[in-house]
């Protein structure tokens, strides 16, 4: 029986939960040459979609789960990751987990969970999405975590108001002064 290492989806899980970048970025460009050229974005973007734990986790999942902060920047940046995947038993999204991760940490930590919690809003990640508890991200920051709450708060907002959100401009009418007129 010949050994044939591990399966892209098995170093994919690997690299969220231990943040490893390098065998990451090896991965996906090993993935993306596997196919005929134009191709490959799209079969990356199904790879890393696709690849899933044996309880329903998705990459974006462990790497919040496990804060692998530059695993989940590297994801983020692949066109055609999906970012609010559900895990199947909680039905949780990215976000919850790295709430949960936030959580988790010391007070002297906190940074770097409302760091992960950011990167994911930033990356377009629904602050409004309940999980199968009924429970939003926001609902689940501890109540000590006053910054990590208004994080989410603020991001909910302003997936609530969308396109009604107006923009205070300190332009108050044509450019230049009455008194330059001649």
């Amino acid at each position: 029986m010949a050994d044939e290492g591990a399966t892209p989806r098995e170093l994919l899980l690997e690299c969220s939960r231990r943040n490893n970048t390098s065998l990451l970025n090896d991965v996906v460009k090993d993935i993306s040459s596997s196919v005929p050229q134009g191709k490959g974005i799209a079969k990356v973007a199904e790879t890393l979609n696709k690849a899933v734990d044996g309880i329903g986790n998705h990459l974006l999942h462990l790497a919040a789960t496990y804060g692998s902060y530059e695993v989940l920047d590297v994801l983020l940046d692949q066109e055609g990751l999906e970012v609010d995947p559900l895990d199947r038993l909680e039905k949780d999204t990215p976000l919850h987990k790295a709430v949960r991760y936030a959580n988790g940490l010391t007070v002297e930590s906190r940074e770097a969970g409302s760091q992960i919690v950011e990167l994911l809003i930033d990356a377009g990640s629904d602050p409004r999405i309940r999980n199968k508890a009924k429970l939003k991200p926001v609902e689940l920051v501890d109540p000590r975590n006053t910054s990590l709450r208004l994080v989410l708060q603020k991001a909910e907002y302003a997936a609530t108001a969308g396109a009604d959100v107006v923009v205070a401009d300190d332009d108050d009418g044509p450019t230049g002064s009455a008194s330059d007129s001649e």
